[in-house]
């Protein structure tokens, strides 16, 4: 057969109980799933003020091409001058995703005789970037600072250091302050990835780098809209020179149609929404830390963010599991190699600001079962 190939390989991830399947959420369970952190995904708030958005101006649901042919407009280009405003940057550019914008930063930016030092853990879309480009790299171990240092003296030309705010897998801060501190004294270019630190870190949800007042410290942001934001798209922040240079050069901005009017509704309207949902985030933080306590005894990760993680090593147990909490009502997702290494599979429990106390408590008593 001439897709004995393909079969050949799927076979063996199905031996490895590997296999991914697409599958919907059983009607009626609870969400500690999605990364919709605030809810705003589902909100009738985001839906009203989509809806008052739209209404106030003509829109089509196509843009109709590429931002450098017939997909410009007024209200993107006013979306990237907010965005860039309430992040505290000089300017930004909106990315399809934030897997778009993550290849195309990535892949463009640094050249034939540069260097990307990346934490070990950053994301496959940061990696796929990093693949593309022209220059070294090299991974530090995950969060230690010792080894970043370490790394940084092999770096050439232009050096550029890359770590996520908060990791999506292990649901852990990077320690920004020492890893800026190291970029600022060695001259290396900081990027930081905001993707899971979006509308839940910070006073106004505005992120771990404001949060700290890193913003000068960064060559470049993203932010991504898919996760706490609760539309699609994202933006990279930095200098009009880095807006003007990925413009010219990024090929995943470049030749991609742009973003339609309906989807800048959602950006414009969730960012009028969540930087004042400050009930929303103290209740998610006090359901983060009810998680923490009542999860004493169990295999987890240290994480005071929405993503909490219960080591549960190996592929067959670890689906097995998450079966079983299924079955008990419980969207939770099983977490396998290779995602991550093999031995550190998890359960990848997120919580929300619309999860109750009683809805982790009855998870907790099922994970004890």
């Amino acid at each position: 057969m001439k897709e004995d190939f393909l079969l050949q390989q799927l076979a063996q991830r199905e031996a490895q109980h590997a296999f991914r399947r697409l599958r919907l959420p059983a009607p009626g369970a609870v969400d500690f799933c999605s990364n919709d952190y605030l809810g705003l995904a589902q909100s009738n708030a985001m839906q009203e003020a989509v809806h008052t958005l739209l209404q106030a101006r003509p829109y089509m649901h196509g843009s109709t091409g590429s931002r450098l042919l017939a997909g410009n407009y007024a209200w993107v280009e006013e979306a990237e001058a907010m965005l860039a405003a309430f992040h505290q940057a000089q300017t930004g550019l909106i990315y399809n995703s934030g897997y778009d914008a993550n290849v195309g930063l990535f892949s463009a930016v640094p050249q034939k005789g540069d260097t990307i030092i990346y934490d070990q853990l950053i994301h496959a879309s940061i990696r796929d970037g990093i693949r593309l480009s022209k220059a070294q790299a090299f991974s530090f171990l995950h969060n230690d600072i010792a080894d970043l240092q370490k790394k940084l003296q092999h770096g050439v030309g232009n050096i550029f250091v890359a770590v996520e705010s908060v990791y999506s897998m292990d649901g852990d801060f990077a320690p920004l302050q020492e890893v800026a501190a190291l970029c600022e004294q060695t001259g290396a270019n900081l990027i930081v990835d905001e993707a899971h630190a979006t509308g839940v870190v910070g006073e106004r949800g505005e992120g771990l780098v404001q949060h700290l007042r890193l913003q000068e410290a960064c060559f470049a942001r993203v932010h991504t809209f898919g996760k706490a934001v609760g539309c699609h798209g994202a933006v990279v922040l930095g200098s009009a020179h880095l807006r003007d240079f990925l413009i010219n050069f990024s090929r995943s901005f470049i030749y991609t149609t742009a973003l339609p009017p309906t989807a800048i509704a959602a950006i414009v309207a969730s960012y009028e929404l969540f930087p004042y949902m400050q009930s929303a985030r103290a209740h998610l933080a006090a359901l983060i830390t009810r998680f923490r306590e009542g999860a004493k005894g169990r295999a987890t990760l240290y994480s005071e963010t929405p993503i909490q993680i219960v080591l549960t090593p190996g592929n067959e147990y670890t689906r097995a599991l998450a079966g079983e909490l299924q079955l008990a009502g419980f969207d939770v997702r099983p977490i396998l190699h290779p995602t991550v290494p093999k031995g550190k599979e998890r359960l990848r429990i997120v919580l929300h600001s619309f999860n109750t106390a009683a809805e982790v408590d009855r998870l907790l008593q099922a994970l004890v079962r």
